[in-house]
């Protein structure tokens, strides 16, 4: 009679494992845990953050604090400069300005996003590829050459006005140059930059939707509208979330639209913050009045940026 034996790997005497549990628990390490070494790694990305983010940071609410212009010697003047940010009518304007332009770079362009989504995701679209690529465009093309263009298209003469002209209009409007019609029409400039991001956004985020729950809805009879609102609406939480905190981020902000077309002008009408923290700057020597209006925008992008991620969160059941 053949006995069939197998081989056994040598077996580590039992003791080891306890000593090397004694030894894990005698450096305060837990099972699982990172080890001190491992957090050596993160000590130069920590390094930048404390010096080009965290110290300008504290620079600048110190310059919030003072009366200076960037040459000679500073002078504390406390809570002033943002009182003078709550009592001036002229900077409360500035803030006023920013919200009319969260309706062009968010509300609007969120909207036709979801409107594009909705008519593009039905069906299968012939060059869908194409269509992409033509409406996120303007988020890959430099900011000076879109100014110039939009320069050119509200022109006396230019594109706006001889539209307005086919249908009987006023064709005489300097739309830049007007004090109503300036901001609305950086307005529409960044609606138009806007508008292809969310689509691309939105687009993306259907897809990953489950297309089950569409042929369920239409078996229980739901038409476009209903699967919209119950489906597609629900499922782009998220993309929705992400699309409005960078336009809404984005207007609060705004710099280098106003700049490019109208520096703020006719008169201050189309002014805002962004671009008043620059002129204050670098162009008054009003350093500490301009670094009051950037730790307010900056404390209003904060607390927006939390209000909207709170949003984007799927309710409890």
């Amino acid at each position: 009679m053949v006995l069939n034996t197998a081989v056994l790997p040598p077996q580590a005497p039992a003791s080891i494992a306890p000593a090397a549990r004694r030894r894990g628990r005698s450096r305060g390490t837990a099972p699982g845990e990172p080890r001190l070494v491992a957090y050596l790694y993160l000590v130069p990305a920590l390094l930048m953050v404390v010096v080009f983010v965290l110290l300008p940071v504290l620079h600048t609410v110190y310059l919030s604090l003072v009366k200076w212009d960037g040459v000679t010697a500073a002078t504390f003047v406390g809570l002033g400069n943002y009182v003078d940010i709550l009592t001036d009518p002229q900077l409360r304007a500035l803030f006023l300005h920013s919200l009319e332009l969260v309706f062009f770079f968010a509300v609007l362009p969120i909207s036709l996003g979801l409107l594009i989504t909705a008519l593009l995701s039905r069906r299968a679209v012939r060059g869908m590829t194409f269509y992409r690529s033509i409406l996120f465009l303007p988020q890959v093309v430099s900011m000076v050459v879109i100014a110039v263009a939009w320069q050119w298209i509200y022109a006396q003469d230019g594109v706006a006005n001889q539209l307005l002209g086919l249908i009987g209009l006023d064709r005489g409007i300097a739309w830049l140059g007007d004090f109503t019609w300036a901001l609305p029409a950086i307005g529409i400039v960044g609606a138009w930059l806007s508008t292809g991001l969310c689509m691309v956004l939105f687009l993306s985020g259907v897809q990953k939707i489950d297309t089950s729950l569409y042929e369920a809805a239409r078996l229980d009879g739901a038409n476009a509208w209903q699967e919209f609102r119950h489906i597609t609406l629900p499922g782009l939480r998220a993309e929705i979330a992400v699309a409005l905190t960078l336009t809404v981020v984005g207007a609060l902000k705004s710099f280098d639209v106003v700049y490019l077309l109208t520096k703020g002008g006719p008169g201050t009408s189309t002014a805002v913050p962004g671009y008043e923290i620059f002129a204050r700057a670098f162009g008054r020597g009003e350093a500490g009045s301009a670094a009051s209006l950037a730790v307010v925008l900056t404390v209003i992008i904060f607390v927006v940026s939390i209000a909207i991620s709170r949003f984007s969160k799927e309710p409890e059941v």
